[in-house]
């Protein structure tokens, strides 16, 4: 009988073991799967985050030096993809648009490049500086404060921009019949903001 009760007692200990150790696993196994829920919550709204940011801004890195020296090769700035949904373009403002040009990969380039010219301005290259509309421009943001060569007067056609690059002397922009005046739907946005390097960090103009 004594051989009996010592395994009728171990019986009911290893019983009240399990019933001790059975309610601690599943509310660590609850645990482990609310946290794995909270992560796959918090992983799906930093997309949706991340998502609707797209929408409306684009970093972009800027490859050549058509633009120096406003923005320089390597330079990583900050596109308003819904700029002209909400305004209109303006003369200044640096934008970058899909053009003709192609890559050593056989891809059109995008280009960023300054509006100079709005529909129905009269643009003319002269004496080292560009007109509009019989009025020579004060632009201090070109490389080497003057515009070389000599463009006859060009009306700018009505749904496009006249653009130049603030390097004047190396920028392929709508002096050449390669670009040419761009429409304005095909403008991809509005450059306003450098984010790298953090040296020169700020808005854009």
């Amino acid at each position: 009988m004594q051989y009996e009760d010592e395994i009728i007692g171990k019986g009911a200990e290893e019983k009240s073991r399990k019933n001790t150790l059975s309610p601690n696993t599943s509310i660590e196994s609850v645990g482990a799967g609310r946290s794995s829920l909270l992560l796959l919550r918090d992983i799906g709204i930093a997309v949706v985050i991340i998502i609707v940011i797209l929408q409306f801004f684009k970093p972009t890195i800027v490859f050549e030096r058509s633009m120096e020296n406003t923005l320089h090769p390597q330079d990583y700035v900050l596109l308003s993809r819904q700029a002209y949904t909400f305004s209109d373009v303006e003369h200044g403002d640096i934008v970058v648009f899909k053009s003709t040009l192609k890559d050593d990969r056989g891809q059109f380039k995008n280009l960023i490049k300054r509006v100079i010219g709005l529909p129905g301005d009269v643009l003319e290259v002269k004496d080292g500086a560009v007109y509009r509309n019989g009025v020579r421009l004060v632009e201090p943001y070109t490389k080497d404060g003057y515009t070389s060569g000599r463009m006859s007067p060009v009306t700018v056609p009505e749904g496009k921009v006249f653009i130049m690059g603030d390097n004047r002397e190396v920028s392929t922009d709508s002096r050449s019949a390669v670009i040419g005046t761009v429409p304005i739907n095909e403008l991809e946005g509005k450059v306003f903001f450098v984010l790298l390097p953090i040296s020169r960090a700020g808005g854009v103009r």
